[in-house]
């Protein structure tokens, strides 16, 4: 790589405007289509422009939030129209992300299915206030409003998102012994082991698209969520479970199934207990589930 193009301050907060475009889009495909449009617009404006801009990290926060605000206004009508229920693209990470408490929460499943129910505006503002901890006046630039509208935006958004977030944190070492035992259950086919597991009022929710076969409403409590994969050996005969790291926190991606289309799982576990499972088969989703995504704070 030429050294002109590996000091470019693009080159350099690559990861973070990514991160950025996919927390607000929950797509990583859309989100680097947005971060290849920044670069074409940064590109454009020429290296002696491009010298003059004083904070070159805060210029392309405010471009890659604004394209990423024209396209989730874009995709309005489309998620209406979505075949059952709609998941985030599930992103392979690398397993240093889950050390960074603060940036696997805001990646997680169960934060981007709350981020989904604020407007688009509201999500921008929480995003970049609560995860990249913006000012409000850079903020206000790239959503094109007031400072002072943008904090009574943000007061409502971090207002909603803590009616709705997972209250309690757990460690790495906690997660993964979890979920190691749901896999251990689900492959044995052991009701009672997976009972033992989930939460009473454990939700699973998954996303097929409308192409590959899935339920489209969620399954509510911890029997009839244990009696729809208790089946699994049955239907999962010659497919492999791979556990992996997916959004900052362990989970797993099933590969061999019948149907021919691969599932990848993530999970939010509270108490010690899975509360929440997200199964994405939309293959849509999974085109990337082998590329490890650069993530940055």
């Amino acid at each position: 790589m030429p050294a002109e193009i590996a000091e470019d301050p693009f080159v350099e907060h690559r990861g973070l405007l990514f991160t950025v475009a996919y927390e607000m889009l929950g797509s990583a495909a859309e989100a680097e289509d947005v971060v290849q449009e920044t670069w074409i617009r940064w590109d454009a404006i020429g290296a002696d422009a491009r010298g003059e801009v004083r904070d070159p990290r805060a210029f392309l926060v405010r471009m890659v939030t604004r394209k990423a605000l024209d396209r989730h206004r874009s995709n309005a009508r489309r998620r209406e129209d979505y075949v059952g229920e709609w998941l985030p693209e599930p992103l392979l990470t690398a397993p240093d992300v889950a050390l960074d408490v603060e940036l696997a929460d805001s990646v997680s499943f169960a934060m981007l299915t709350v981020l989904e129910t604020l407007t688009p505006t509201e999500r921008a503002v929480f995003v970049l206030r609560e995860v990249f901890d913006l000012p409000y006046d850079e903020i206000a630039q790239a959503v094109d409003k007031s400072a002072a509208a943008v904090r009574q935006i943000g007061h409502r958004a971090r207002e909603h998102v803590a009616a709705r977030r997972p209250r309690v944190q757990v460690s790495r070492t906690e997660q993964q012994e979890v979920v190691e035992r749901f896999l251990s259950a689900v492959t044995g086919g052991d009701l009672q082991s997976l009972l033992d597991v989930l939460a009473p009022d454990v939700v699973l929710v998954a996303d097929g698209g409308g192409v590959a076969q899935a339920i489209v409403r969620p399954v509510l409590g911890a029997k009839k969520v244990a009696n729809l994969l208790r089946t699994f050996p049955k239907f999962g005969a010659g497919a492999t479970v791979l556990p992996m790291v997916l959004n900052g926190a362990l989970g797993a991606r099933i590969t061999g199934l019948p149907d021919g289309f691969d599932s990848a799982i993530s999970f939010l576990v509270e108490d010690g207990l899975i509360s929440q499972i997200f199964v994405v088969r939309n293959p849509g989703k999974l085109g990337r589930i082998d590329v490890e995504a650069t993530l940055s704070r």
